[in-house]
């Protein structure tokens, strides 16, 4: 049956992305054989279950990893590599979502769960071509008074000093486009090369001793005392089992396929263009993401290339020319790129939610979720795999300040999310070309 895990590629290989092409590649790990036991299984080998094994790990848990492809395979080793502050939602919705005490504390959450990055990077040594600065720039001068009111409340109610307002003069000089009209810009926002982060994460996980099988797609999960999983080589009871699967866990678990809905997104690289001309397009060397409903986002790698992602598509399968397809939107922002080589094209597959905020949940007192990060998952993947570590470990204070945001079901459950999502995306993109 097709399914976003086997729509696209073949399973346990990496797409030609310009991150597989420029990152070590990790030791294929065996396929899960027989039954087994273990204190804590989790399935899904990206950030959120990388970070989960190693914070479990280091407090001394059995902890196994079970990937359908490889680690790393996900959107976790596909992505923009932006991180910005708080969540995906902004404080001003955030107040009205949850009000000013849980939202404060979320948009601390948001800044731990930076924090934990760079941590990680600093502690592990990972060369991932980490830089600062993240752009937000509106494709629409009205949408600038709300952008400049949350600047206002950042920097008065939550102290936070880094970010500031762009004018027109000031976005367009920063970069190269007469496509924004006005934004922000916040100094301590950071981007970096994802997949050599998770891959960094993932030898961490193995020299501390956690057991990773790939190529081993978890096909039904069977709840009580000690939950069993299993896959089509083998089994294991697990103490706890964290599903991290994000986009990719289809049917198996039916609440969070109610509540989390896939979609794919598609990332260019061009050919490397001289600092000149990089510098030229994004003149501080920031991460950039537009106010666009299906938002592009775009930086400037190591060796001068654009790494431009834009447009979107519902269903199961990729576009047969995905460079062709996101070029389109890349010319729409820098038309001066129009002879310039495009070396790369990839897709993958991402979770969002109704309200675009995070669905953390306990399934059952042994079971939890955690994923639907809508596009702001490097950061909150890792904090939150993090966090889950410390519910089983006892300490679930953070992992109930994510399960209490409201996760509304998608209406008609997983056998209408498809048809729902084409049309809501298809009137949004109506609305961002209007």
């Amino acid at each position: 049956m097709t399914s976003a895990l086997h729509a696209n590629e073949t399973v346990g290989q990496f797409p030609p992305s310009f991150y597989a092409a420029t990152t070590p590649p990790l030791p294929a790990f065996p396929a899960l054989a027989g039954k087994g036991t273990c204190d804590v299984c989790i399935v899904g080998g990206g950030l959120s279950g990388l970070s989960a094994a190693l914070h479990l790990r280091r407090r001394g848990y059995d902890v196994v990893v079970l990937d359908a492809h490889r680690l790393g395979w996900g959107a976790s080793g596909r992505n923009g590599g932006q991180i910005g502050p708080g969540q995906r939602v902004d404080q001003i919705a955030l107040e009205a979502m949850v009000g000013r005490e849980d939202a404060r504390a979320l948009w601390d959450a948001g800044l731990a769960a930076r924090q934990l990055v760079l941590d990680l990077v600093d502690e592990l040594g990972i060369a991932c071509d980490l830089k600062r600065g993240i752009i937000h720039a509106n494709h629409r001068a009205r949408l600038g008074a709300h952008t400049r009111a949350e600047v206002d409340l950042l920097r008065t109610r939550y102290g936070y000093e880094a970010i500031d307002w762009l004018g027109r003069e000031d976005i367009c000089a920063l970069l190269g486009t007469q496509a924004y009209h006005n934004g922000s810009f916040d100094a301590q926002g950071v981007h970096l090369q994802p997949l050599r982060y998770v891959f960094a994460l993932a030898r961490a996980c193995i020299a501390a001793g956690v057991r990773v099988h790939e190529k081993s797609e978890v096909l039904a999960l069977d709840q009580g005392a000690k939950p069993l999983v299993k896959t089509l080589g083998g089994s294991l009871r697990a103490g706890h089992v964290i599903l991290a699967g994000n986009g990719y866990l289809g049917k198996l678990d039916r609440k969070v396929a109610d509540r989390v809905m896939p979609i794919n997104n598609y990332i260019i690289a061009t050919e490397p263009l001289g600092e000149d001309l990089a510098r030229s397009l994004v003149a501080n060397d920031a991460a950039v993401a537009d106010s666009k409903f299906v938002i592009n986002y775009f930086r400037l790698s190591g060796d001068h290339r654009l790494i431009f992602g834009g447009r979107e598509s519902y269903g199961y399968r990729f576009p047969a020319d995905i460079p062709a397809y996101v070029r389109k939107a890349m010319l729409g922002i820098y038309p001066q790129l129009a002879g310039t080589r495009i070396d790369y094209g990839w897709g993958g597959t991402l979770g969002i939610t109704m309200n675009r905020m995070p669905y953390f949940d306990f399934l059952a007192p042994n079971i939890l979720t955690i994923g639907g990060y809508s596009g702001q998952g490097v950061a909150m993947a890792t904090w939150g795999g993090a966090v889950a570590a410390q519910a089983i470990a006892g300490s679930a204070e953070r992992f109930d300040l994510m399960a209490r945001v409201p996760t509304a079901r998608i209406p008609g459950g997983y056998e209408a999310r498809l048809p729902l999502l084409v049309l809501g995306m298809a009137w949004y993109s109506l609305l961002d070309r209007l």
